[in-house]
């Protein structure tokens, strides 16, 4: 019978890691390690072999296959993040889209850019249609965003888009920058 065992691996004012591991008696099943305040999560799977570990995104929301890279959805976009992508398309009826892209800012050296798309399609874009929302990445983000989950979080201070990237190495202590 398989039971969670939760184990902090680092705590401090800007981060908390934790494991969660799912065990039998006598192997692991899945490890989860979580930054929860940097808002990133990531699943890691061990399979049946020793020492074999792989890396994918956690997901709760499915998309449309892409041409990038078969299997694997460049971008998920949660229930709530195609709500308010929803939202901010009907006030401004004139975009064809959301356009995601990264550039160089922060102390961690990237960070996302949002904005509408009026101008549809670029070369060496890619497009990720989910329940009506059309969302445009950038070719310059296209490795950087792979397999990521875009979430809409709101509390009574904030609201804003999250995004639960696998191939972040490093965040800085604000949650603003990272590094691949």
């Amino acid at each position: 019978m398989p039971k969670n065992v939760g184990i902090t691996l680092h705590a401090s004012m800007n981060s908390v890691k934790c494991l969660k591991l799912v065990t039998t008696r006598s192997k692991i099943l899945h490890c989860f390690i979580e930054d929860r305040l940097v808002a990133k999560s990531t699943v890691y799977r061990f399979s049946t072999r020793p020492g074999s570990i792989s890396n994918s995104v956690k997901t709760t929301a499915q998309s449309k296959t892409s041409s990038l890279v078969g299997k694997h959805a460049p971008l998920i976009l949660t229930k709530s993040a195609v709500a308010r992508a929803l939202q901010l398309l009907q006030m401004n009826p004139k975009a064809t889209g959301l356009r995601i892209g990264v550039r160089t800012r922060g102390c961690n050296g990237l960070s996302y850019t949002l904005d509408f798309c009026f101008e549809g399609r670029q070369p060496g874009d890619e497009v990720v249609e989910q329940d009506n929302v059309r969302i445009f990445i950038d070719r310059r983000a296209q490795l950087t965003l792979l397999g990521t989950e875009m979430d809409y979080q709101q509390d009574v201070l904030s609201s804003q888009f999250v995004f639960n990237n696998p191939n972040i190495k490093g965040t800085c202590g604000c949650g603003e920058s990272f590094s691949v």
